[in-house]
């Protein structure tokens, strides 16, 4: 594949320039195996619809067919599971869990890692995403399979991870 180049003007980054060196959806990490794509994940509703509504022109135009989005606020009830499982970004900053390449954290980090970028986070971010798993295992303990309504808080940060919980 050529590597194409990339330029990022929304409101969180400036010029950001990254490369695109591998086809979309293909080359992951071995150890990095989602289970929803990005697109996916939007059109079930994540991050109360606010998040990347600014983004639309750096991510491919299907994503966003049907994407379950709300510019003006955060709006828990446009999550798939209709809860906020969300922590403010301060927070992730405060945590230290915000790469400078990526200001909205995991999740612009997989859509651009989806894409085809790869870079010097991506060992950490596959860290973090296998480290969701601890919520997959309560899920299995504490919940009848197919009750999508027993934690949905938790199935619905799965999901912002791009676990599905509704095959459990």
């Amino acid at each position: 594949m050529e590597p194409r180049k990339v330029t990022v003007n929304d409101r969180m980054q400036q010029g950001y320039v990254y490369w695109l060196t591998e086809l979309a959806g293909q080359n992951f990490d071995p150890e990095f195996k989602p289970e929803l794509t990005p697109g996916e994940l939007l059109a079930l509703g994540v991050f109360g619809g606010k998040y990347m509504t600014d983004c639309v022109e750096e991510f491919p135009a299907e994503w966003f067919k049907h994407a379950r989005l709300n510019a003006e606020c955060h709006n828990p009830a446009l999550n798939f599971f209709g809860v906020n499982a969300s922590k403010p970004l301060r927070y992730w900053r405060e945590k230290g869990w915000i790469h400078p390449d990526d200001p909205r954290g995991w999740f612009q980090w997989y859509c651009r890692y989806y894409n085809g970028r790869r870079g010097e986070d991506d060992a950490r971010q596959i860290k973090r995403w296998k480290a969701m798993t601890r919520h997959i295992a309560q899920i299995k303990k504490n919940c009848p399979p197919g009750n999508l309504y027993c934690r949905r808080k938790q199935r619905q940060a799965l999901l912002h991870w791009a676990y599905d919980s509704r095959k459990m």
